[in-house]
């Protein structure tokens, strides 16, 4: 403790050190919203669990008709949510083959011109190594050649 703190009043400690009101009134709004919330949460399970107690005969009753129909629906929804997927996929990617034609340059097309580049000077360097090879068996098939031809001429 300081000489200052020493010579300070008892209520002007307590004053200082005491919370302000409006994070007491910040406390309180959040503590009271979160039980309010925490109890409705609760209220919902019991609902939900008191129906689904009351539900089972029926479920249990209806269930050679229920279970297929909530496969057929199930089944239909996701094809549906299939197509429009690959219907989506269809449209952005004739959407960015009509840009990159245009030229307007859009999203990927540096690393799509890279690629390209590459593997053209892959398919290049390729080539001409198929030709010096193709050059090199020549070259050793006709030296094969005279070399066979000049052993039955000796014989």
């Amino acid at each position: 403790m300081s000489i200052n703190d020493q010579n300070m009043p008892m209520t002007q400690k307590l004053y200082e050190s005491a919370p302000y009101s409006r994070h007491v009134a910040k406390f309180l709004t959040a503590s009271t919203l979160g039980v309010t919330l925490l109890f409705l949460s609760g209220l919902t399970l019991t609902g939900t669990v008191i129906a689904l107690i009351m539900a089972t005969p029926l479920l249990v009753i209806f269930s050679p008709v229920l279970v297929p129909a909530g496969m057929t629906v199930f089944l239909v929804i996701s094809g549906f949510l299939f197509s429009g997927g690959c219907a989506v996929a269809a449209i952005t990617a004739l959407s960015w083959m009509y840009y990159y034609v245009q030229g307007k340059h859009p999203l990927g097309a540096d690393q799509l011109d890279y690629a390209r580049n590459k593997l053209a000077s892959t398919a290049r360097d390729m080539t001409q190594k198929a030709k010096e090879y193709g050059q090199y068996v020549q070259h050793k098939a006709r030296e094969v050649s005279r070399g066979g031809q000049a052993g039955y001429q000796s014989l």
